[in-house]
């Protein structure tokens, strides 16, 4: 069973509450997942990290059984800055003042912004098939705004995305993940029942389109500011995507992330978009030799 030695929590984030799973002894490191998934993403790893680390694995605010909280015109409720502080809250509860974090998608999104806002909180930092918000809008091409057409399509104005998606949520997840590299066979039927009664919550399809307006608006002011300024990311970072996907596809994620953090490595793995739970066994090895150096400096 996924999660089997895991104490599930809920945890008031000023006034939204979050839910997560804590398991395992040792470092600290916190695991956050991408759209439309849950804490789930990480199962197939959940085991053999928490003979490693002492693993915190939350839903993000807006997804799966994470509060939903009302939103404003700027979308600041589901701003990264906000999700960021969601979860640098939820690890000083645990008495965690500096901790590592990896994680995928939307989840790297706020991984981002967390280390930059709270830069003596993150001691390390795993990053998984993303390239820089801002980096990602720029650079825009019919090939990206193919692939990614959800980025493109959630941001337009309520409520047509929320009434389109809200008519057939199932559809919306099996299409959206179904639709990359690996098709819907990477993932366990548990977890994909898992995404698709999460979105099924009611406000779930409505943050998620807000979390989508923030990172075009909002994310992307608050990015600007810190290039304009100079501010770069100042931990370790380790980047890693798959040779399958866009990201490979569209970008140079080094050169990328090298534009705004000082000390970078990575590579591609042998995936498409969703590591976690594509290969496994390889994010495994790469997330035990970068963080277990953390130990050894």
């Amino acid at each position: 069973m996924p999660f089997e030695d895991y104490e599930p929590f809920t945890f008031d984030a000023a006034g939204v509450e979050l839910f997560g799973m804590k398991g395992g002894n040792g470092p600290p490191l916190l695991l956050l997942h991408g759209h439309p998934q849950t804490h789930q993403i990480w199962h197939r790893l959940a085991g053999i990290l928490a003979q490693h680390f002492t693993v915190i694995a939350t839903d993000l605010r807006g997804y799966g059984a994470s509060g939903k909280p009302v939103s404003d015109a700027r979308h600041t409720p589901y701003s990264k800055r906000a999700m960021a502080a969601d979860q640098v809250a939820v690890m000083r509860h645990f008495g965690f003042e500096r901790f590592m974090v990896c994680a995928h998608d939307r989840g790297a999104r706020v991984a981002h912004r967390m280390a930059l806002d709270f830069p003596l909180a993150v001691d390390r930092l795993m990053l998984l098939d993303i390239a820089p918000t801002l980096a990602m809008y720029e650079a825009t091409d019919r090939a990206f705004a193919t692939a990614y057409f959800h980025w493109f399509f959630l941001i337009q104005p309520e409520p047509l995305p929320e009434l389109l998606i809200g008519a057939h949520p199932d559809a919306y997840v099996e299409r959206v993940m179904g639709s990359r590299h690996a098709g819907l066979a990477p993932f366990a039927p548990h977890a994909l029942q898992a995404y698709r009664d999460a979105l099924r919550q009611p406000g779930a399809v409505h943050a998620m389109c807000e979390d989508y307006r923030a990172s075009a608006t909002i994310d992307l002011d608050h990015d600007r500011a810190d290039i304009e300024c100079g501010k770069r990311l100042a931990c370790p970072l380790r980047v890693l995507w798959g040779q399958e996907g866009v990201i490979e596809q569209c970008f140079e994620p080094l050169a990328e992330w090298r534009r705004v953090a000082r000390d970078v490595s990575g590579r591609a793995l042998p995936s498409g978009h969703y590591i976690p739970e594509e290969v496994p066994d390889e994010l495994l090895a790469e997330m035990l030799a970068f963080f277990e150096a953390s130990e050894e400096a």
